[in-house]
């Protein structure tokens, strides 16, 4: 097992038995005090992930928010990326460099090709104007939803004990995430999104290949080219490029 890092400066760190979901809890500690500060649980009576869908979380896996004060919500919605390759970071730190990660464009992170952590941002307005995200992560330490869990054509779920063997606990794994999730906003701070972007695409699962992102009103299908500077898709598809905003990808 790999030894505890240290915990960031001027972060925050609240946790639950059991709450609806981390993100409502992070809501609720926003309209208090909007300041860095991770809100786990033990456990959630009504995880979600995208589009309201229910997120399967077994008590053992990791269920975190982290609240990020931000002003510009364009700024906010990169936490996706940052949140990505703090995942890949931790994940690495737990697991070693063994089993094979990638990450799955908009907000997923893959081990040996099945779905081990999931993203979900939503905005956060405690005084009627955007002031910040709330960064929800799930992540399947020790067990993995079944496939009758997740929608058809879905990547399946893996976890961090199924695939390589080891036990590591929710406190554990934060203690690993948090400090990465700090260096990479760091980044972001700093130059701007595009050594985010860079190290993200050096990671991107089906770069340069056939994927189909789905939209609300239609399927599209093309080649993965590359994600531009808004942290958009780039697909070039039989009818020519395509810049997507927001979608569920399928390989």
């Amino acid at each position: 097992m790999s030894t505890k890092p240290d915990w960031p400066a001027d972060v925050g760190h609240i946790h639950h038995d059991e709450v609806t979901s981390t993100l409502d809890a992070a809501r609720l500690r926003a309209a208090g005090t909007l300041a860095p500060t991770w809100i786990t649980a033990t456990r959630q009576t009504a995880s979600r992930g995208r589009r309201g869908r229910a997120w399967v979380a077994p008590v053992g896996n990791f269920n975190g928010t982290l609240i990020v004060p931000c002003s510009d919500p364009e700024q906010g919605a990169l936490r996706s990326f940052v949140a990505a390759l703090a995942l890949r970071d931790a994940l690495e730190g737990v697991m070693g460099a063994g089993p094979k990660l990638a990450l799955k464009w908009p907000n997923d992170v893959l081990v040996n090709s099945g779905k081990i952590a999931g993203i979900l941002l939503e905005s956060l307005t405690p005084h009627g104007r955007f002031e910040g995200v709330a960064v929800g992560i799930g992540v399947n330490l020790v067990a993995a939803p079944t496939s009758d869990d997740v929608e058809a054509r879905a990547v399946p779920p893996v976890s961090v004990k199924g695939e390589s063997g080891v036990d590591v606990t929710s406190d554990m794994f934060l203690s690993h995430l948090a400090p990465a999730f700090v260096q990479w906003d760091a980044q972001l701070a700093t130059y701007g999104f595009a050594p985010i972007r860079t190290a993200w695409l050096s990671h991107a699962a089906k770069l340069g290949e056939t994927i189909t992102a789905r939209l609300p009103n239609e399927d599209v299908t093309g080649r993965f080219e590359t994600v531009d500077e808004n942290g958009y898709l780039i697909l070039t598809t039989a009818k020519g490029p395509r810049t997507i905003a927001a979608a569920d990808v399928y390989f």
